[in-house]
């Protein structure tokens, strides 16, 4: 397992899947260990992934300084994984809330940006509130499980608000997890599972903590960047939902979207070949 000393010496861990041109993998959750995104439908099988386990996650180290669990903090051992790698300019992708620092690397550092990948991305920076979420979760009345992962999600909810500690939300989480996925198969079961069991609270808590964003500044700067696009969105996704989409894509200049039809929030787990194959092209054509 390949480590590097970030800017500030932590010792963060990346793991390699696969061979070919590198791809530089930044996972969600916020926090998740980059396991969690596999070998992202069989992408591996042309491109060489590096899947950077955040600061406090997976087999990377502890900080001294909990700030830098921030995301506009981990925008630098983004940058500092790219010196790391000797890559003049990098392929991003990134998982949901890894989209947050890819984002903000994206203002900061365009030059260092080939070509960026945006998988079912959070939202949060850009938006006061979720787009689309009701409706999102509504349609999806008619599954089996959607009595009991409603319930779930309001109870996780109401459990955030006063502050309740992970030992009590995780199998809240887990309770709504059929929301995240195209349908709620075994394989959907035990990615779920395993996720749970990865998470790390303390960087969790610490990704958007005082973090303090000019919404209206973040726009016009992503406006400015001209680094080519993609966004791969699930269609029954909830957050982002494909209104919210719409949004992103209407502000980066150089986007393209690639909506799967039978995704949710994991399109390398629902769709794998699809997602491989789109992701595979865009970073092609470059």
């Amino acid at each position: 397992m390949p480590t590097f000393s970030s800017y500030d010496g932590t010792t963060l861990a990346y793991h390699r899947l696969g061979e070919g041109r590198p791809l530089v993998c930044l996972p969600g959750g916020p926090a998740q260990a980059s396991r969690h995104l596999g070998d992202l439908g069989g992408l591996s099988a042309s491109r060489k992934l590096l899947l950077l386990d955040s600061r406090g996650s997976g087999d990377s180290a502890v900080p001294a300084d909990p700030a830098s669990y921030r995301c506009d903090r981990i925008v630098d051992d983004a940058e500092a994984l790219r010196a790391h790698l000797g890559l003049d300019r990098m392929d991003l992708l990134a998982h949901s809330a890894g989209a947050s620092v890819a984002l903000l690397y994206a203002t900061r550092f365009p030059h260092r940006l080939r070509r960026l990948v945006l998988v079912t991305p959070s939202l949060r920076l850009l938006l006061t509130a979720p787009l689309g979420m009701a409706e999102a979760h509504a349609r999806r009345a008619d599954e089996p499980w959607y009595a009991e992962a409603t319930s779930a999600m309001e109870a996780w909810g109401e459990a955030m608000t006063r502050g309740a500690d992970d030992t009590e939300i995780s199998p809240l989480r887990l309770a709504a997890a059929p929301f995240w996925y195209g349908e709620w198969t075994e394989r959907a079961r035990a990615h779920a599972a395993e996720q749970e069991k990865d998470r790390a609270p303390a960087p969790a808590a610490g990704f958007y903590a005082g973090i303090d964003v000019d919404r209206a500044a973040l726009r016009g700067a992503l406006a400015d960047v001209a680094v080519p696009t993609l966004v791969v969105a699930g269609a029954l996704d909830a957050a982002p939902a494909p209104e919210a989409v719409d949004e992103l894509t209407g502000i980066l200049p150089k986007a393209e979207l690639v909506m799967l039809p039978h995704s949710s929030h994991f399109p390398f787990v629902d769709e794998p070949e699809a997602f491989a194959a789109a992701v595979e092209r865009f970073l092609a054509a470059g």
